[in-house]
């Protein structure tokens, strides 16, 4: 800590989630000072949900034992669609919040830059930057969990719209008429192979018998069927929620099979939670479908990877694309 007080600059990068939040402080050379994290608690409303924001920031500052003029940025990793030119985020369904202000309320609160991006963009982009993509030309993130969330870097910028996030690889639609999304369209990706659908599958097998490890560890709730669980269950030797598992994740590899024959990524990382759990299950059928699915003349072209960065992935890359965005406005 002594050492890394001796840098000139700061930069702040913060993890708003569903059910916490996390901010981590780093030097110049992106080395981690300190870090508070919290409940998210985000019932509290978008007003006071900002200020608790603002007083982990604040908190973890303390820590560090430096004052907010020493702060050269702030990055911050949303879900939910963002304005990204405003600092806005325009509704996050698991908060319940609408037009929060991001950019505007931290800005004044700490005197310097604050940029917002989606949180697995700036997951992938910190695994771009310090993890299992650095110095990819261009790589394209999936990261199935609850949902599939999906990112991605292209010669050292994040992938966007005009205003907004994209790489909506969740949303993919892999199936005509399929399951309803939850984003109101039918047979997208997430409602096929995310976690919900996954769980869905499951519990059935327990219910009818074909997965007991499963149901004496989790019974048939889906709230419990987590990706730890089903890992568990897979290891005690319940075929059918493997099968279901393989299945899902082919079913990605298939929609990423599009994602490559579009953009030529060198990198295809792969994250979340339900990767974390079981690695070697998702990279095998994954890269098995991709192999079989892409061009002929790009099966060879990248090179398939897990991340590394876990939980910081998204505060570190959205400190780090502060930092990027600041720099570059100061050119």
């Amino acid at each position: 800590m002594p050492a890394a007080k001796k840098s000139k600059r700061y930069w702040v990068g913060f993890d708003l989630g569903g059910t916490k939040i996390l901010a981590v402080v780093f030097d110049e050379r992106f080395r981690p000072v300190a870090r508070q994290r919290k409940r998210t608690k985000g019932h509290v409303g978008v007003k006071a949900g900002l200020k608790r924001m603002g007083e982990v920031i604040g908190e973890a500052l303390a820590d560090a034992g430096i004052g907010p003029h020493q702060v050269a940025g702030i990055g911050v990793g949303c879900p939910g669609p963002l304005d990204l030119n405003r600092g806005i985020i325009l509704e996050t369904p698991n908060l319940g919040w609408r037009n929060a202000r991001v950019r505007e309320t931290l800005g004044k609160a700490f005197g310097c830059p604050v940029v917002i991006a989606n949180d697995v963009d700036a997951g992938v982009y910190g695994e771009y930057r310090f993890g299992a993509a650095r110095k990819a030309r261009c790589v394209v993130g999936v990261f199935p969990g609850t949902g599939i969330g999906g990112g991605g870097v292209y010669c050292g910028e994040i992938l966007r719209g005009k205003s907004s996030s994209c790489m909506e690889i969740g949303h993919i639609p892999v199936m005509r008429d399929g399951p309803l999304c939850g984003c109101g369209r039918r047979g997208c990706l997430e409602a096929v192979a995310g976690r919900l659908a996954i769980s869905a599958s499951a519990a059935a097998a327990a219910y009818r018998g074909d997965a007991p490890h499963l149901l004496q560890a989790a019974g048939t709730d889906l709230s419990n069927i987590r990706s730890g669980p089903l890992a568990q269950s897979i290891a005690g030797g319940d075929a059918a929620v493997e099968s279901i598992m393989r299945g899902a994740a082919r079913t990605i590899g298939w929609a990423m099979a599009g994602v490559v024959n579009a953009l030529a990524p060198d990198v295809v990382l792969l994250g979340g939670g339900l990767v974390e759990e079981m690695p070697d299950l998702y990279a095998g059928e994954i890269g098995d479908a991709l192999e079989k699915q892409v061009m002929p003349s790009f099966a060879h072209s990248f090179k398939l990877v897990t991340a590394k960065l876990g939980d910081d992935a998204s505060v570190t890359g959205a400190a780090a694309w502060a930092q990027q965005t600041v720099d570059a406005a100061g050119d």
